[in-house]
């Protein structure tokens, strides 16, 4: 086959069914099957865009180092817009194309049950999306900043009508009708997903991206980090000089201070935000990660990847995959298989029993949720998902070095030799510990309150992050204690930029948000706080509503359910 021939979208789908990892990149057709294994960034992300048009997602995520090696896997080109199909892991049906000698091998469908959607957005035969949404918005209207009360009541919404149908219904009809919902509640409040209007959307957001660009905003202030730097040795320093002094309970909050702070930096290495080099970045998340906080990098990175790329996506994204302590999204109603941990997460009374109370548990599970970090990164760096190959290789045994030093010194020469005894030992780890609850608050708050509905293939990059991510209002002295997590939105639009620029950008993306009728969604640290508990109050309100329906059905002898 000539790399420089046109493939039509049949011999595309065609290639797609015979099992080919096919992504289209700046009008090029793109066969990643060898690549797959080998990429840095797993092999997850390259499968959430086979079929589909990834190229603001592959430009934002590569530096332009890297972008023209794309070439050597190029196999043909496109001619003409793309309309997405939905990928074989999220369920996209692929019918094989017999049409030419060389195509014959496509000889087989591909089908995924891992993730059925009724609401894919799966183009027609003559490429035209079957989704319909609202209409798109008028240019010189003002689209909506999200007000608290607002998403309060889209939340109230959908449970009040929930509670409305009537008892008889099956689990199944209660779930598909609060999905319904959603997507509903989004494709009123968004712009319709039809592949013209996002085309327009994708045009502007490439216009946005080369205006930071130009605007230098890629280029990392290192005189921040600077000062970063400093502030994080004064932290340490002052915990070993209390832990010196025998000071055991300062010292621990000042260690979990530190930790607090510092991850903040590796957070952008594992961005890639940094240096913009690979092994630099790495080298420098490894160190901050595993040896100072002894999690791994390479696990976090492994589920953000995907995260970014399928934020909120109940079946796809690790970071809302929480049940049976949470559940965001009535998805999780059922058994739903993950495709990031490719398990089932069962769906039984325990579930019912704690997600009732999740908004009264929030704060106290956060408060020991770095103890489940350890625990990931050990299981990440003994799975074979951590076995990188090529230029990654040397990431695993490095990482496994690194967080072993972290427990010698942590474990062994701070809490077994220097605390003397088992119950300061445990307060000790305990207080420290308790200490970075205010991270994984605001890890979580950008995206728990936010939608968790699939629009489909057809919907654009931008408007994806846009729709499930929350930024948080704080004025500039206070963004040392957000570390850049604040501004989730506009970093999920610019994952490369560096932290400390993103205050800048933000301007640039509310332009773009009323330039295109797309809402931006941003709250101050409590009012976000009371959205995420109020949509985790209405999803244990929702079990309820599901439950009483089951007993309904029992009772009245109707055992569908």
């Amino acid at each position: 086959m000539s790399r420089s021939r046109v493939l039509s979208r049949r011999q595309i789908e065609g290639l797609i069914a015979n099992n080919q990892s096919i992504v289209i990149f700046d009008n090029k057709v793109l066969r990643l099957d060898k690549w797959l294994e080998r990429h840095p960034g797993g092999k997850l992300p390259i499968q959430h865009m086979v079929g589909r048009d990834a190229t603001d997602e592959i430009k934002i995520y590569h530096s332009a180092e890297t972008l023209p090696r794309m070439d050597s896997f190029r196999i043909g080109y496109i001619d003409g817009p793309w309309v997405n199909f939905e990928p074989p892991i999220s369920g996209g049906i692929f019918r094989p194309y017999e049409g030419e000698a060389n195509m014959r091998k496509c000889a087989k469908t591909i089908t995924t049950t891992l993730c059925p959607s009724k609401t894919s957005a799966l183009p027609g035969t003559d490429g035209t999306c079957n989704k319909k949404g609202a209409p798109p918005p008028c240019p010189d209207a003002k689209p909506p900043l999200s007000s608290v009360q607002d998403k309060l009541d889209v939340n109230q919404l959908v449970t009040g009508t929930l509670d409305k149908f009537p008892r008889s219904c099956t689990q199944v009809e209660f779930m598909d009708l609060a999905e319904q919902l959603e997507i509903d509640s989004d494709i009123g409040r968004f712009p319709s997903v039809d592949p013209a209007t996002q085309r327009t959307i994708i045009n502007r957001y490439r216009q946005l991206h080369q205006k930071v660009q130009d605007d230098g905003h890629y280029e990392c202030r290192f005189w921040e980090y600077g000062k970063e730097c400093i502030r994080y040795v004064s932290i340490f320093a002052l915990s070993m000089t209390a832990l010196k002094y025998e000071w055991y309970m300062t010292s621990a909050m000042l260690l979990g201070l530190f930790w607090h702070q510092i991850m903040f930096t590796a957070h952008d290495a594992g961005h890639l935000a940094i240096t913009h080099n690979y092994i630099a970045d790495t080298l420098i998340g490894i160190f901050i990660a595993d040896f100072c906080c002894g999690l791994s990098i390479g696990w976090w990175k492994s589920s953000h990847n995907v995260h970014h790329l399928v934020p909120n996506h109940p079946a796809h994204d690790p970071d809302i995959q929480n049940v049976p302590l949470f559940a965001n999204s009535p998805m999780f109603f059922q058994s739903l298989r993950s495709t990031y941990y490719n398990f089932d997460f069962a769906w039984d009374r325990a579930c019912e029993i704690a997600i009732k109370f999740q908004k009264y548990t929030y704060y106290p599970v956060m408060g020991i949720a770095r103890f489940n970090l350890y625990l990931l990164s050990w299981l990440h760096l003994i799975s074979p998902r951590s076995s990188n190959k090529g230029t990654a290789a040397w990431t695993r045994p490095t990482e496994i070095l690194f967080m072993a030093c972290y427990w010698y010194l942590f474990g062994y020469r701070l809490l077994w030799l220097t605390i003397p005894t088992w119950t300061l030992r445990v307060a000790f780890v305990l207080v420290s510990h308790i200490i970075t609850m205010p991270l994984h608050v605001q890890i979580t708050l950008s995206h728990w309150g936010m939608s968790t509905a699939d629009l489909g293939a057809t919907e654009s990059f931008a408007q994806k992050q846009l729709r499930t991510t929350m930024d948080v209002d704080c004025p500039a002295w206070l963004d040392f204690i957000h570390g850049g997590l604040q501004f989730q939105a506009v970093h999920h639009l610019f994952p490369r930029v560096p932290r400390h620029n993103l205050r800048r950008v933000q301007a640039l993306v509310r332009d773009f948000c009323k330039d295109v009728g797309i809402e931006y969604t941003i709250f101050g640290f409590v009012d976000g706080n009371k959205v995420v508990l109020s949509r985790l109050g209405d999803i244990a309100k929702q079990v309820e509503i599901m439950v009483a329906c089951q007993k309904h059905n029992v009772e009245t002898g109707d055992m569908s359910i």
